[in-house]
């Protein structure tokens, strides 16, 4: 479908956004293509069951005692049913929450109720309680929120390492009918060595939609001061 022509666009306008057009359709198949080949990944390994704490699910709960759960018990329906794991950028050494993570879980947040019509969505940081506060003061309230600060799920995962260096991350688990729980994706926001930050842009729709302006993203970076 060819762009709309509005009143007083000149012809080389018109070409131009012609040419846009069909580089949109080009990037959107390849787009198709790449997550054709995320689907049709091999079965991934055998990971271990790991234990995280969590809180109450009522944030106003406070820091009132968490309970253990396993990493198979954050799946809530069969085979079929994948859950996704988003390390945030807290604890540890990471003192002060990411912006940018906290950026992409306010819209977790926000979409939380559709995900789970297909998929398990929980985050996952270092030290419960500071998450839990951070939480509150953000207004997140459909997510189930927990501390890996007690197992070595970040660190094997490859989003924090030997000194307690956070790194953000996002991974897809699947289990298997008899329980065993695999790995089987893992996007981090440095992919290459030219790469550094763009990683996991697809999880926030804020990049695409300032890239949709004359002056696109420029040097924008997410801030906790708004």
């Amino acid at each position: 479908m060819r762009h709309t022509r509005l009143h007083g666009e000149s012809a080389e306008y018109l070409a131009a956004r012609e040419e846009l057009r069909r580089a949109e359709i080009e990037l959107m198949r390849e787009r198709e293509r790449v997550a054709a080949l995320r689907r049709s990944l091999p079965p991934g390994a055998e990971v271990d069951d790991y234990v995280f704490r969590e809180g109450p699910a009522d944030l106003d709960a406070g820091d009132a005692p968490a309970r253990e759960v396993r990493l198979s018990e954050l799946f809530t329906g069969g085979p079929e049913r994948p859950l996704l794991v988003y390390h945030f950028m807290y604890g540890k050494r990471q003192t002060d929450p990411c912006p940018m993570c906290t950026l992409w879980i306010d819209g977790f947040d926000g979409v939380a109720r559709h995900v789970a019509r297909n998929a398990d969505l929980v985050v996952a940081a270092a030290d419960l309680p500071t998450l839990r506060r951070h939480a509150r003061a953000r207004g997140w309230s459909r997510l189930r929120l927990l501390s890996a600060g007690d197992n070595t799920f970040k660190y094997d995962l490859g989003s924090e390492d030997e000194d307690g260096v956070q790194d953000s991350t996002v991974s897809v688990f699947t289990r298997d009918a008899d329980g065993t729980v695999r790995h089987c994706y893992s996007a981090h926001p440095r992919m290459a060595e030219d790469i550094d930050q763009r990683g996991l842009d697809l999880l926030s729709p804020v990049w695409h939609l300032l890239d949709l302006t004359p002056g696109g993203r420029g040097d924008w970076f997410a801030g906790l001061d708004y």
